[in-house]
């Protein structure tokens, strides 16, 4: 479940009402590793959805919060259908036409290029081949409802773990990096 991590009125869609689910989970290493993992983007690649939370809170963010800055700053190219320039969030623009060229061009410009949230658009990623690394981090709650990464639609793939970290509160952090297709096996045989 990844919906709504921050706040309770986050993201109600489909009426959940579960947020701010992520929040007593926290603890301060596992945010100084959330925010190094982030402070190597050079470029965020946002859906709208998510645009649309960030938009509503970080431009107004407390400076002393260590993302504020981060987040403000890194060009921030934008994937949707729906939203029409200009963006209201400084740095920010829409990635316009074929999302596979776009962000291929967006690649190759950047050296880091991050999705934060943006379940949809991490899809779209996958099924295009456009994903490097996943860092993924399992929280030891469940809800029941909510927006899943992983849901209905998923193109089957095989995932090569590549770092595994336990936090207070049996946070787990797990980098993965795509390994081609899975394999199927035959218990019976």
């Amino acid at each position: 479940m990844a919906q709504a991590p921050g706040e309770p009125d986050e993201d109600r869609e489909g009426g959940f009402s579960h947020g701010g689910w992520q929040m007593p989970l926290l603890d301060d290493k596992s945010g100084a590793v959330m925010f190094q993992q982030a402070s190597g983007m050079d470029a965020l690649l946002l859906g709208r959805k998510t645009y649309d939370i960030f938009a509503g809170y970080w431009p107004k963010a407390p400076a002393d919060i260590p993302f504020t800055g981060l987040l403000n700053g890194v060009p921030k190219y934008v994937a949707s259908r729906t939203l029409a320039d200009p963006l209201a969030w400084e740095n920010s623009s829409l990635v316009k036409g074929d999302l596979a060229e776009r962000v291929t061009e967006m690649k190759a410009r950047h050296d880091e290029v991050h999705v934060i949230g943006s379940l949809g658009l991490v899809q779209s990623l996958l099924r295009l081949g456009l994903v490097d690394r996943l860092n993924l981090w399992l929280y030891p709650v469940v809800l029941g409802t909510g927006k899943r990464l992983f849901g209905e639609g998923t193109v089957p793939s095989a995932l090569r773990l590549t770092e595994s970290v336990t936090h207070a509160h049996g946070t787990l952090q797990l980098t993965y990096e795509p390994a081609g297709a899975p394999a199927y096996g035959d218990a019976a045989a």
